[in-house]
């Protein structure tokens, strides 16, 4: 229990030891060390399992508690290390993909629309302050998540990882994002407007919606674009009903 407590607080600075040869194989190491102490029995198993705990590694930094766990538990059961390579190299992929879709395209964007609608609505620093809190308390729950579910199943993380809700999840978590963006992008412009021209609103709202729009859908599918023109459009219509 005391490894897992060291292992999870070290995966919190997984990329303080980045560099272009390795990525974040020193990182892994460094996470895996205290999940590797009963191979001490063993020096010679035990400096392999460092060794190749150290070696090229690249994926989404919150996901990559699952390798970490994956590879550490796949050490302790004694599997070849040709294997254990091949699933290092396996994991990388994915867990990059599914964490860029489901935090950078997804619940970072979505924070951002979710702070600036309370900024809009009049709730100021505290609905800031919760989104940061709410960001980095779901950071922390994937990021224990994967490391259970790695050192759980081992050299099979792949195929669990496959049937749990994170596959599901991270596409749909861009599509949230398009509707918070679309409906924050025109009320942000009309609470910075207030009090001036209906024309000149009029036109900052377009431009903004249409800049938002552009960001959006430069490398996301049809269906956050249509989102986010439907959920701006629908909110341009109530603000202008309301005004």
């Amino acid at each position: 229990m005391i490894g897992l407590a060291r292992t999870f607080l070290r995966l919190a600075s997984l990329q303080a030891s980045w560099t272009y040869e390795r990525m974040q194989g020193i990182g892994i190491a460094v996470a895996m060390e205290p999940l590797l102490v009963p191979l001490a029995e063993n020096p010679d198993r035990a400096s392999a399992a460092r060794a190749r705990s150290a070696q090229y590694f690249n994926a989404h930094p919150f996901l990559a508690g699952a390798a970490v766990g994956a590879l550490a538990r796949a050490e302790l059961d004694g599997e070849p290390g040709e294997r254990i390579l091949r699933l290092r190299t396996a994991l990388s992929g994915p867990l990059g993909a599914l964490g860029d879709q489901l935090f950078w395209a997804g619940v970072v964007p979505a924070a951002m629309g979710l702070a600036m609608l309370g900024v809009t609505q009049g709730y100021g620093l505290g609905v800031i302050a919760l989104t940061v809190l709410g960001y980095n308390a779901l950071r922390i729950a994937v990021t224990a998540w994967g490391l259970r579910i790695g050192l759980a199943h081992g050299i099979r993380v792949a195929h669990a990882i496959s049937e749990s809700w994170l596959p599901r999840a991270a596409p749909r978590a861009g599509d949230v994002a398009a509707v918070l963006i679309g409906a924050a992008v025109p009320m942000v412009a009309a609470w910075l407007l207030r009090g001036s021209g209906e024309p000149v609103r009029a036109s900052v709202l377009v431009v903004a919606g249409a800049a938002a729009l552009g960001v959006l859908t430069m490398r996301r599918p049809l269906s956050a674009p249509a989102l986010t023109v439907g959920a701006a459009a629908l909110t341009l219509l109530w603000r202008w009903s309301a005004a």
